[in-house]
């Protein structure tokens, strides 16, 4: 999935679940935990949107205040842990190439 994609599920995800009624669209470098927009609730329930509809397991080691501080941050963590699919032409990650002749 392309960075823009990521962005494009996450950022409408957010608002609409974590804004209330007359606030301020966001923008990419909104700062979501200086304004209380993620607290430990809301980036538990972000964390399972993001389990359940892209598919990415965000590990623990990477829940940190520098992942999580604005929506380019979060779109770039899930982009870099997405498990893209293998081409043709390339072993999915983890799996050993085989030799050919």
């Amino acid at each position: 999935m392309t960075r823009d994609a990521v962005y494009g599920v996450l950022a409408p995800y957010v608002a609409g679940t974590f804004l209330g009624e007359g606030q301020e669209a966001l923008q990419p470098d909104t700062p979501l935990l200086e304004w209380g927009i993620l607290n430990s609730m809301n980036t538990a329930k972000l964390l399972t949107f993001i389990r359940e509809s892209l598919g990415v397991d965000v590990p623990v080691t990477h829940i940190t205040g520098a992942h999580f501080r604005t929506l380019d941050t979060i779109t770039d963590l899930v982009h870099s842990l997405d498990p893209a699919p293998a081409t043709a032409d390339e072993p999915a990650a983890g799996t050993p190439a085989t030799v050919r002749d």
